[in-house]
């Protein structure tokens, strides 16, 4: 069952009444980063894209539904005059998906600029966690292992120079255009940054750029993305991505940890 809750309350009340019937319902945000089996997901599963889209600001502080696209948020702190999230435009997910996962790109990461949030439990009780709580590290927040649903972001930014601030997003979304494999449908960067390496230079060396399983290849553009090129299965991707893993070990010694999370397998 596909639930997409349009507020708060109704969240609260949807989370209520999984924890009365013992259901662990999964959490979508725009589903950006996950590869879900091909027999689909046997349960419930939440999404919030849809709803909980509101924005605020005051004092260069912006208060964000978890279902607002960071395009869309990048785009108000421009409005806005607000620098800080520039890194952020082009990331295609939401901002609740971004918090939980503690999103980055090119220099910039969603810790230098979230200050809190407010969730609900798995009992559907108002919360929030502020500062250090939130444990935020690489692809990382306390969110990961508490099991609670983030409902709304506070994000602290600067003021800044209206077209400077759209000038550095139309540059960063070139870079993206231009480096990232955005004309075939992936789930964005497959695996996570092994510590002193980069993952695409590790899959490129290993002769693996363009491998292909089934319909899943690695990118030619870059090879840090498994992509779809056009009729491939979740097994074909899933079963690329191990042998992608089992290569780069064996051959450098690396094991890469994949950044997309698995959903129904």
């Amino acid at each position: 069952m596909l639930v997409e809750p349009r507020s708060e309350e109704q969240l609260s009340q949807l989370l209520r009444c999984c924890d009365a019937q013992e259901i662990q319902p999964v959490i979508l945000g725009n589903g950006s980063n996950v590869l879900v089996s091909d027999d689909g997901i046997r349960g419930l599963v939440l999404c919030l894209a849809p709803g909980l889209d509101s924005l605020a600001e005051q004092d260069g502080v912006i208060t964000c539904g978890a279902g607002v696209s960071m395009t869309r948020l990048c785009r108000f702190a421009l409005e806005k005059g607000l620098t800080g999230l520039e890194f952020a435009f082009g990331i295609p997910g939401s901002a609740g998906g971004a918090a939980f996962m503690n999103a980055g790109a090119y220099g910039g990461e969603m810790k230098d600029v979230l200050i809190g949030c407010t969730h609900l439990t798995q009992s559907g009780e108002r919360g929030s966690l502020m500062g250090n709580a939130l444990a935020l590290g690489y692809r990382h927040s306390a969110y990961r292992e508490n099991g609670f649903l983030i409902t709304s972001l506070m994000i602290r930014l600067a003021p800044g120079d209206k077209a400077a601030i759209r000038a550095r997003m139309e540059e960063l979304i070139g870079r993206r255009k231009a480096k990232q494999p955005l004309e075939y449908p992936s789930a964005g960067s497959t695996f996570k940054r092994p510590e002193g390496y980069y993952a695409g230079a590790l899959i490129e060396n290993c002769g693996l750029k363009g491998k292909s399983v089934g319909g899943a290849q690695v990118s030619e553009k870059h090879a840090g993305f498994v992509i779809n090129t056009g009729n491939a299965s979740s097994s074909d991707i899933l079963e690329l991505i191990r042998l992608i893993q089992d290569t780069v070990y064996r051959e450098k010694g690396v094991r890469l940890e994949p950044e997309v999370r698995f959903l129904g397998f």
